[in-house]
């Protein structure tokens, strides 16, 4: 049996960050996390209607470092529907917050910046150390896996995760080494679980690309077709598992506040396809957690003429039309 991971990070957004009231926390957790429309939303609590209605499971990686501006209850209200709807909740990190945070942050006197990669290992430790705390405090039962915001994590990364008590990470992305934020020591060509620096490592899933590439399983980079491909191919190649990304956002542009109906088509259709493959199921991390690759193939799915040119019309559309995100 394979396990499809769908991951969803889910945050919000520094970017749309303007203050530290109510009403504009009540503004991004509407365009971040709910994501209200015209059409209704599209946000968590729409995939999680949508993962019941079609028997599936998902890893809700959730961000609690905007509580250093706006308080644990805000984390409380992104955790509680999950949790209610019987979702993984695990650990994400967006160091971006230390920096709006100010003087009254806890943790003031750490430096500042966009990854946790650019931190030393000490201050890492005592991010993540907050951040599993606040997790925890807005509901969440204690995590043992962990993504960092933008992938942007190192070895000192992983090392700190083991002493803090976690166990496993997913911020090594095959498809972005050497043009990404992550800075862990492995290449493109590990792209199944694997013991490193204390914790197992699940990369995130990636195909072939016609250059002889990869590109990265995220649901705003791949067709519908191409994440479904994917998966049988891992099924094919024995694998134990493979990876899939999305946000909480992503169904939506944020700015705009409209539904993207090319990508919403797409997270539906891979809850309706996952449904009726035969020898995959959708794992969590708090139930199913990937197994270390032992027999599986590496090989990622092969680059395709036609599901590329197609992605790339798709994708042309999506933008043109929906605009990005």
């Amino acid at each position: 049996m394979t396990r499809v991971f769908i991951t969803i990070d889910t945050e919000y957004s520094s970017g749309l960050y303007n203050g530290p009231g109510a009403d504009d926390r009540a503004e991004n957790f509407a365009r971040s996390i709910a994501c209200v429309t015209p059409e209704g939303p599209a946000g968590i609590t729409h995939k999680l209607e949508l993962l019941a209605e079609h028997g599936q499971k998902a890893v809700f990686f959730v961000d609690p470092m905007p509580a250093l501006v706006w308080g644990v209850a805000a984390i409380e209200d992104i955790v509680g529907p999950i949790v209610a709807a019987g979702q993984d909740v695990q650990l994400h990190c967006h160091t971006e917050w230390l920096g709006l945070a100010g003087p009254a942050s806890p943790l003031a006197s750490k430096a500042t910046g966009k990854n946790l990669a650019d931190f030393a290992f000490e201050d890492q430790c005592a991010i993540l150390d907050y951040a599993r705390t606040t997790l925890i405090a807005a509901g969440a039962s204690a995590p043992v896996a962990f993504r960092a915001g933008n992938y942007g994590a190192n070895d000192d990364t992983l090392r700190a995760l083991a002493a803090t008590g976690l166990d496993y990470d997913t911020s090594h992305c095959p498809a972005l080494v050497g043009s990404g934020a992550c800075r862990i020591s492995l290449g493109a060509e590990d792209r199944d679980p694997v013991g490193h620096m204390g914790v197992i490592e699940v990369p995130v899933g990636a195909i072939g690309t016609m250059g002889g590439g990869l590109r990265h399983a995220q649901l705003t980079a791949l067709t519908l077709g191409e994440l479904v491909s994917a998966i049988r191919h891992a099924k094919d190649s024995g694998r134990d598992s493979f990876t899939v990304v999305s946000h909480s956002f992503e169904l939506i542009n944020r700015r705009r506040q409209a539904v993207n109906p090319i990508v919403r088509r797409r997270f539906t259709g891979l809850l309706k396809a996952l449904a009726r493959m035969r020898g995959v199921e959708t794992g969590t991390y708090a139930g199913t957690p990937p197994l270390l690759s032992l027999t599986g193939s590496t090989t990622a799915l092969p680059a395709c003429p036609f599901r590329t040119s197609r992605r790339i019309a798709e994708q042309f559309v999506s933008n043109a039309l929906y605009g990005s995100i």
